[in-house]
This record gives structure tokens, C-alpha cells and sequence, in this order.
């Protein structure tokens, strides 16, 4: 397989860089491969081809409804709120979303997920108009193993006028389940053309059992590779950790989700959450471009 491998890279960037699509018979190599080293520089490589060093991140607050009746109090260096906790019943929420959203005094509010929302006994398109309604820009993450219908569930939100603020993945799986995501992810994209960005790595893990360092890298490599198609590959900083992310933007990633927004300088000025996400940024030989929850450039 490494000899494959090594047949493939050397093929591979010419072929990415002239915008032709990996064969079945690339992505079995790929996905098969042990060989981390070389899966990480090509997706290094594809990464720097989209994105070149950039490296984008966002700091995230999130805020749990029912809020109560005491101010919401946003970080002042949020760049997207992110509304969590249960909708069992929508209008019981919509109250709640629109004081956040007059919180947010212009910060893009993102809110749940979709799996959740098509729980409900509402239509769809009925419930994402009313959130849309209240105010919320985005909805806040799509598991894509746990969505019911994917590519409806998704058009119906693109019908609605909101946005999607990430494509996510919620469990972890086998090693051909994990890769069947990530073509579930780029397929979707072919389909829709509009989706920003994709977290490959699970946010639950089965029985509690992480998934190891070298999944994880392999994981987010290979979403590079078998997913040129979307724009952002991300890492949730607040899931994985400074060391992870780091990793992961060696090997693919160009965005770092969910950094914290409490500017906490406690432990001193470097390990505040914005110096330490730059440092470590810069550390991985990258650019560090802060976003908020729109995806717009906020650095000059």
C-alpha cells in the first residue's frame, strides 16, 4: 500500500492542481493508507493550494436558553453567539432567541442543530422560517450522521434564508464509516454548492472512548483530500485542544472553530485565548486571520 501511496502522491498534485476529481481508485488508497506522513503532507498540500497560509478562527460564546429573566450577558469579544439547550416545543424558544439576537447587538447569532430540528412535529421549512424570523443568522451545526434526509433537510434551510455555520460530524464510527462521512460531506457539496465548511472530527465518542491522535490527524487529512470541494476543513478548539488543532492544520485544516471569547488573561497575556489560538497559528508556520460567525475577515 505504501508503494501505492507513493505511486499516487506523486500523480496527485497535478492532477488536484489541474481541478481533476480522485477515482475510486485514489480515495481506496488514500483511506487505506497507514502511511500518516505522507497522507499529512497531501493534505497539506491541497490546503495551501485553497487557502494558501491563511488560517482562519473564530471566537465563540454560547448562550443556553431558557436565559431567565436577568441580562444576557455576551462576551464583548465574541464573534458569534451560539444558542444551545432543548427545543422540544418552538415557540417556547422564540421569545428566548430574539432577546439573544438583541444581545447580540449585531454579532451573528447561530442557533442548534439541524438533526434536532427536524424532530420536531413542525414542518421543516415552517420552523426554520420562524427562527429566521426571531433574528438567528445561522443554524448552528448539521451532523451529517444523524440527519434523517440530508440533502432535503439542507435545501429546505438553504430555502428559508439561513445559513449553515458548520457541517459536523456527531459520532465517531469505524474506519469505513468515518471515511463514508467524509463522501457523504463532499457528495452533499457537489449537490448544493453553498456549504462552508466541514468538522470531520465527532463531537461524542461511543462509550466514552476518544478516538486516538492518529485517527484524528488521519481523520482530518483525509477530509481534505476526499473533500476539495469545500471550502473550509475545520478543528473545534474547544473539543481538541490546542495541540490537536495545531496538528490538524498541518495536515489540512484551515479553520479553528469555537475558540473561547472570555478574554481571561488570569494566567497572564500569552495564554489569553486570542494571543494563545495566534501563537499557536503561527507556530504551525500559518497566518492567523480572526472571522466571526458570517465568515467575513475581520484582520487587515
Amino acid at each position: 500500500m505504501s508503494d501505492a501511496l507513493d505511486a499516487l502522491s506523486d500523480s496527485l498534485s497535478a492532477r488536484l492542481a489541474a481541478g481533476e476529481s480522485l477515482s475510486e481508485a485514489d480515495t481506496t488508497v488514500l483511506a487505506a493508507t497507514i502511511d500518516i506522513l505522507t497522507l499529512g503532507m497531501l493534505g497539506d498540500e491541497a490546503r495551501r493550494r485553497l487557502h494558501g497560509a491563511a488560517t482562519t478562527f473564530v471566537r465563540v460564546a454560547e448562550v443556553t436558553i431558557p436565559v431567565g429573566d436577568g441580562q444576557i450577558q455576551i462576551p464583548p469579544s465574541a464573534r458569534e453567539i451560539t444558542v444551545v439547550g432543548a427545543v422540544d416545543v418552538l415557540d417556547s424558544v422564540l421569545p428566548e432567541l430574539k432577546r439573544v439576537v438583541e444581545s447580540a447587538a449585531g454579532v451573528p447569532v447561530s442557533a442548534f442543530s439541524l438533526a434536532d430540528l427536524e424532530a420536531l412535529e413542525s414542518p421543516l421549512a415552517d420552523v426554520l422560517k420562524a427562527i429566521r424570523d426571531a433574528g438567528v443568522m445561522a443554524i448552528a451545526e448539521a451532523p451529517i450522521d444523524r440527519l434523517r434526509t440530508p440533502e432535503r433537510s439542507l435545501e429546505a434551510l438553504d430555502a428559508s434564508g439561513l445559513e449553515l455555520a458548520r457541517l459536523t460530524v456527531d459520532h465517531t464510527g469505524s474506519p469505513d464509516e468515518r471515511v463514508a462521512q467524509i463522501k457523504r460531506a463532499s457528495a452533499l457539496q457537489k449537490k448544493l454548492g453553498w456549504l462552508r465548511s466541514f468538522a470531520p472530527l465527532a463531537r461524542r465518542w461511543e462509550g466514552g472512548a476518544q478516538t486516538t491522535g492518529y485517527e484524528d490527524v488521519r481523520q482530518v487529512a483525509l477530509a481534505r483530500l476526499l473533500a476539495p470541494n469545500i471550502p473550509s476543513i475545520q478543528v473545534d478548539w474547544s473539543l481538541y485542544g490546542p495541540k490537536l488543532a495545531q496538528v490538524a492544520l498541518t495536515v489540512g485544516a484551515n479553520d479553528v472553530d469555537r475558540v473561547s471569547a472570555i478574554d481571561d488573561m488570569g494566567e497572564g497575556r500569552r495564554r489569553a485565548p486570542l494571543e494563545e489560538i495566534r501563537r499557536n497559528i503561527q507556530a504551525a508556520a500559518l497566518t492567523p486571520v480572526e472571522r466571526d460567525g458570517a465568515y467575513r475577515r475581520l484582520d487587515r
